[in-house]
């Protein structure tokens, strides 16, 4: 049987330090900068080891296109209905205030997600 093995996530992007204190706002993270480079990269990682070190580095072309891959922030879990979309948009006005943009709230009456981006566009949704 293979091992599990762990990974980061990997964010290209024009201001690593701003970003990854965005990321660490949102997700609970510790930051850590580096001490040369001139803010070059960045990273944040879970304090508690149960969730993927990301990994923020500065690239000299800006976002061009939809993500291929994008992260869901999991707010809701076990929630449905009214009180997950209130989750939802109690930590979607959270990050709005953090820079972070909302795209649209998705809901059916029973589920619920939010596209939003993050400061840099990225994509990212409430789940």
């Amino acid at each position: 049987m293979a091992s599990v093995k762990q990974f980061q996530v990997t964010f290209d992007c024009a201001e690593p330090v701003c970003v990854a204190r965005f990321w660490s706002e949102v997700l609970g993270y510790v930051v850590t900068l580096p001490t040369e480079g001139e803010g070059a990269w960045a990273v944040c990682a879970d304090p508690t080891g149960a969730g993927p070190r990301m990994y923020f580095q500065r690239v000299p072309e800006g976002k061009v296109a939809k993500n291929r891959v994008h992260l869901d922030v999991r707010v809701g879990t076990g929630l449905v209905g009214e009180e997950r979309l209130a989750a939802l948009e109690a930590e979607c006005a959270r990050l709005v205030l953090l820079g972070a943009v909302h795209v649209q709230t998705l809901y059916d009456g029973n589920d619920s997600c939010i596209p939003m981006l993050d400061i840099e566009g990225n994509e990212f949704c409430l789940d």
